[in-house]
């Protein structure tokens, strides 16, 4: 009876013992819920005011890429490579010699047009004799002229002396005092005459003939020398011109390097035949980098020109940072400049957001710091908060 009531006594101790606890662990629950509450509303807080005062101010994106303005190197005259002084990964400064094609055939266009310039020089030279020569043709003609003239004179008055014997004889024919003989000497002394003065209009004739056509090759050859000197005479020119084409194509046997950078996908071996304009090579000037960063079109509501941008290069990771600048934005998107661009006509099209590329130069004394090369995955934040 004893243990029995005991027994009854502790039932309801131990009801209250658990009723205790229960109500204990609700009093935790309850105090870790508020607390709980505390810290995702202090979260939420502290989210709120970052993103107010700094989030909203801020793009970014993975997808970007270490670009550049690389150089392709193309040779502007067709020839054999007799020397390939590169190699690819090669470091170069603007001017180095990449390569030598056989200068041969340039060299031999080079001689010839050497001696085209010095025959334009002996011809216009010889233009100038002529000219002088043409003068004093002219000079002679007038006095052959002169001289036919008085040749012409002197037989007229021959034929007038002979003339007015014949008159004189015929007038005393019919009295027996010339004889017949004297008659016909008469005659023929007019005849001879006659054919003199005849023969010295022909002279005249021919002297002024010849005089016009002095002075036409005079006209022609001066048309041809006139205002000009032996540097300045058109044909001269033209053979200069080609005398300088040739001596270019002769220095552009050598290609140099046009700008600073590494060599990257040199395409020519020793002894192989290279055609005019065929890239060679392609030289990448890795202290001229910019970022190609591609925003979603949403992102892209504040950017603008000039705002500044941060950049984290996946080869250095977080420890590394880039500080530039955006200097443009892309005028289309990725998809419109694609090759084949897609066609969204169908009735199952879904849309899909599409991506500008916005253009970021580096610092390049950070770049000189930390060196990136071409393809290089980055990700870019820009501080839009200039926009506002």
């Amino acid at each position: 009876m004893a243990d029995a009531a005991t027994s009854d006594a502790a039932t309801p101790d131990a009801g209250a013992a658990d009723a205790v606890r229960a109500e204990h662990r609700a009093e935790l629950r309850k105090r870790w819920l508020i607390r709980l509450a505390i810290v995702v509303a202090a979260g939420g807080a502290i989210w709120g005011g970052w993103y107010y005062l700094i989030g909203r101010n801020h793009v970014d994106t993975d997808n970007a890429y270490v670009n550049a303005e690389m150089a392709q190197v193309t040779p502007l005259i067709a020839g054999q490579a007799i020397e390939v002084r590169v190699k690819d990964t090669q470091p170069v400064r603007k001017g180095d010699v990449l390569l030598v094609l056989d200068p041969t055939n340039a060299k031999i266009a080079l001689a010839q047009a050497e001696a085209d310039l010095a025959a334009a020089r002996r011809r216009f030279r010889q233009a100038r004799a002529t000219s002088g020569a043409l003068v004093a043709q002219v000079a002679a003609g007038a006095a052959d002229i002169a001289r036919a003239r008085a040749q012409l004179v002197s037989a007229e008055a021959d034929l007038a002396k002979a003339t007015l014997d014949l008159q004189r004889r015929q007038s005393l024919s019919g009295t027996g005092a010339v004889s017949g003989e004297e008659l016909t000497a008469a005659r023929r002394g007019q005849a001879a005459a006659a054919a003199a003065v005849t023969s010295a209009r022909a002279l005249v004739a021919q002297a002024e003939s010849g005089r016009q056509a002095a002075q036409g090759q005079f006209a022609a050859n001066e048309a041809l020398v006139a205002g000009s000197s032996e540097d300045t005479d058109p044909a001269v020119l033209a053979a200069r011109s080609r005398l300088d084409a040739a001596r270019l194509d002769v220095e552009r046997s050598v290609i140099r390097a046009p700008i600073d950078g590494i060599v990257t996908r040199r395409q020519v071996q020793l002894g192989q035949r290279v055609a005019q304009g065929a890239p060679v090579m392609t030289i990448v000037p890795v202290g001229q980098l910019y970022i190609e960063a591609n925003f979603k079109e949403r992102q892209l509501r504040r950017v603008r020109v000039g705002m500044p941008a941060t950049i984290t290069a996946d080869i250095y990771g977080g420890d590394v940072e880039y500080h530039g600048k955006v200097t443009g934005i892309g005028g289309g998107t990725g998809a419109s400049m694609a090759l084949i661009p897609a066609q969204n006509a169908t009735g199952n099209w879904i849309k899909v957001v599409q991506r500008l590329p916005v253009r970021i130069e580096l610092d390049p004394k950070e770049l000189a710091a930390h060196p990136l090369r071409v393809g290089l995955s980055t990700e870019v934040e820009i501080d839009v908060s200039s926009a506002d």
